[in-house]
């Protein structure tokens, strides 16, 4: 017996719109009318202008700051549910809050998991995302998560800059795991900057584990905050001897004073993705667009196909 799929709607949150529009475009359909009103308070309500009924709806919203965006993305959820939605995928290219995801410290929350519970309960039937901060945050999850690789759009890229002496580097101990990955590919060294904070977004030391001497260095990150790590290791890297160092980071956060860091920095560009909406640019960060991976995942979830088969790079 053939097997039939529901009729498809993307829908968009407020904070994601751009990225949203691209993938539809990708995916070859329009996205789907949606309102969001608000109240002179600030409280707001997203609310569908079509019928839901029996779809598969996807929504697409970043969970970064303002909270709002997450807040919307719930009230999406349970619109939807309320609206007899067949089956409800949530769309998140940049999971918020990711950053708690373990109790490393006496009283505090695990947010990671406090987000993986709320989407959970609004009434997500499905996950996907993109470079969770750790992998592992896909077990607070008791729905399925399709996590996408954004190594797939960046490792094309940087093999046609064409360096000469390229060496792979993470920012900090903790990114090691993702840097081995990508040097993978290119059978290429790699080295680690040995950082100490006195507190969050506060660098006491740095150190690198490694040599770096003549060659071209590449760091891997997930997540680019203030940028204030990455100015740090690119000084650092510098220092000791490299041609020239670069950053590759799937989220660009880009808080504070990030883009004037970038800017003022030994780094050459800033490689990242859309996953996050930005209103600024610098001629030291270049964006790559995620639209297309996430318009094929979509379309495998629709068709229930294999999803890691999109991680495969030549």
């Amino acid at each position: 017996m053939p097997v039939t799929f529901n009729t498809i709607k993307l829908f968009a949150g407020s904070g994601t719109t751009d990225l949203a529009k691209k993938i539809a475009v990708s995916y070859g359909k329009e996205l789907g009318d949606v309102t969001l009103s608000r109240f002179s308070d600030g409280e707001f309500q997203p609310y569908y202008n079509e019928s839901v009924r029996g779809c598969d709806v996807f929504l697409i919203q970043s969970t970064n700051q303002p909270n709002d965006n997450l807040v919307e993305l719930l009230l999406m959820i349970d619109a939807a549910k309320r609206a007899s939605a067949h089956y409800i995928t949530v769309v998140v290219p940049y999971f918020g809050l990711a950053r708690q995801d373990r109790k490393d410290k006496p009283r505090v929350a695990i947010g990671a998991k406090l987000i993986a519970n709320l989407l959970t309960a609004a009434g997500a039937h499905r996950i996907m995302t993109m470079d969770l901060h750790a992998a592992q945050i896909q077990g607070f999850f008791d729905i399925p998560v399709d996590h996408l690789d954004a190594s797939v759009i960046f490792v094309p890229h940087i093999k046609s800059l064409n360096l000469p002496h390229l060496t792979i580097a993470s920012p900090d101990m903790g990114g090691s795991y993702r840097a081995r990955t990508f040097a993978k590919y290119f059978n290429a060294e790699v080295v680690i900057c040995d950082k100490q904070r006195k507190r969050a977004n506060e660098i006491e030391s740095m150190s690198i584990i490694g040599d770096v001497t003549g060659r071209d260095v590449v760091l891997i990150d997930d997540i680019c905050d203030t940028a204030r790590t990455l100015a740090k290791a690119a000084e650092l890297i510098m220092e000791k001897g490299a041609n020239s160092v670069r950053a590759v980071c799937t989220h660009p956060v880009l808080s504070g004073d990030a883009y004037r860091t970038v800017e003022t920095s030994a780094l050459t560009e800033l490689i990242v993705t859309d996953t996050i909406a930005s209103t600024k640019s610098s001629p030291k960060i270049r964006v790559l667009s995620t639209a297309d991976l996430f318009s094929r995942a979509i379309a495998n979830v629709n068709e229930h196909a294999s999803i890691s088969e999109l991680f495969k790079i030549d």
